[in-house]
């Protein structure tokens, strides 16, 4: 495996661990510390100490089941025939967000808490991906592109005034679980900057993909991911079409599948089994990262839109932008999310929103693996547990078609 670097950390005022400027270069800081401070995982479970039916979270109530309206699905059918490996999303207007996980505990309330108010959405119909893009799928690309991918690049002294030569090393954000059981604050005991880990190697140096071109692309930053959708005629799914998609037609319902996390003790999706962060059981058949489409799709044929990896969406993040929605009282039509981002753990960051869960989620940590809930990551951060997937919107699946219909005419006439 690639050696990890270690650095010296301390913690601010309120309680987030941060790293002095003079032990890293500015792109490691903001690595590390996007993942401490919650951006990639999760809130920390330690915040909140006890239960409570009703909650006010930055000055949010939280929502009942009850505040989810019927999802109204279109009628029109799909456009034809769509592309390989694409499910038809009918689109409609549904209720969006989170409400109170089913057990409302200290975790699962904090994993709702960025997720509210809910409100009303209209989403045109769309086709997605029917599984997270594959590491075969991406390594096509790469073949025909020869792009390289920001964890891929070495970077530049000059973007890094001060920085030691020896830290200028590519590599990414690696899951790390220590041998033993530790305090669930404080990033640091799970997450390491490796160099050499990227999506060829998803571990480090010592790793590969060599027989998992089944398994999902990791170590994606936003724009790997961009450049991979224009390359296929693609893009990547709004937080609105990405949560539509995830629900399947339902409405309110905490999970993709439905009401329970486990129906009939089946197990549903990739998560966390075991003591976190030291112990993943692998109850559900998987240890870590497991390929796609190991479970039931959910009602639109979509794989993994629960665990497994995190999920990139188009739309920047903002804490108070479902606020902003639900106050103008009317249906938000195939909203693209605010013109900026900000997070205040981290104000001069550039975040988009994920989605999804992960492997890593888990009811003692990380419960994201709930359908309305939110992630977010700074546009150039990959790790070993975000991926993507893309749509295609109507008009261009259309405009692939015509265009293959087009060249079929051209060498008939030949």
């Amino acid at each position: 495996m690639g050696e990890k670097i270690e650095v010296n950390k301390h913690a601010n005022s309120s309680g987030t661990m941060v790293l002095p400027n003079a032990t890293r270069p500015d792109r490691w800081q903001w690595q590390l510390a996007i993942i401490m401070v919650g951006t990639v995982i999760g809130s920390t479970a330690w915040v909140f100490h006890s239960h409570r039916a009703l909650n006010t979270i930055d000055g949010v109530t939280s929502l009942s089941q009850g505040a989810f309206a019927e999802t109204v699905v279109n009628r029109a059918p799909a456009p034809g025939e769509g592309p390989e490996g694409m499910a038809w999303i009918p689109g409609g207007e549904f209720s969006m967000g989170a409400n109170d996980p089913p057990d409302k505990d200290a975790v699962g309330m904090k994993a709702t808490e960025g997720a509210r108010p809910t409100h009303r959405v209209y989403v045109d119909g769309f086709f997605m991906d029917e599984t997270d893009v594959t590491n075969a799928q991406f390594t096509k690309f790469v073949r025909a592109t020869r792009y390289v991918t920001v964890a891929e690049r070495k970077p530049r002294a000059e973007d890094f005034p001060g920085a030691p030569a020896e830290n200028l090393v590519a590599g990414s954000v690696v899951f790390s679980p220590p041998s033993h059981a530790v305090a669930l604050n404080d990033h640091f005991q799970w997450w390491t900057y490796v160099p050499g880990a990227n999506w060829r190697h998803p571990l480090g140096s010592g790793s590969d993909i060599k027989g998992k071109d089944d398994y999902p692309v990791v170590h994606i930053a936003y724009e790997d991911a961009e450049a991979y959708a224009k390359w296929a005629g693609k893009r990547l799914p709004t937080e609105a079409e990405w949560e539509f998609a995830a629900r399947g037609g339902l409405s309110g319902k905490p999970f993709v599948w439905g009401d329970e996390f486990r129906p009939g003790g089946k197990w549903m999706a990739n998560t966390y089994q075991g003591h976190f962060p030291n112990a993943d059981s692998g109850e559900d058949g998987h240890v870590g990262i497991a390929p796609v489409a190991q479970y039931p799709p959910n009602s639109y044929g979509l794989h993994d839109m629960a665990g497994n990896v995190w999920q990139w969406t188009s739309d920047w993040y903002r804490p108070d932008y479902y606020r902003q929605l639900a106050a103008t009282g009317a249906v938000a039509r195939n909203p693209q999310g605010p013109d900026t981002s900000f997070d205040p753990d981290e104000p001069s960051e550039h975040k988009k929103v994920h989605r999804g869960g992960s492997f890593l989620c888990t009811d003692q940590y990380c419960s994201r693996y709930i359908v309305g809930t939110r992630g977010k990551g700074e546009v150039s951060t990959g790790t070993n547990h975000l991926g993507f997937r893309c749509v295609m919107a109507r008009e261009h699946q259309e405009h692939a078609r015509n265009q293959r219909s087009a060249l079929r005419s051209t060498k008939t006439a030949r």
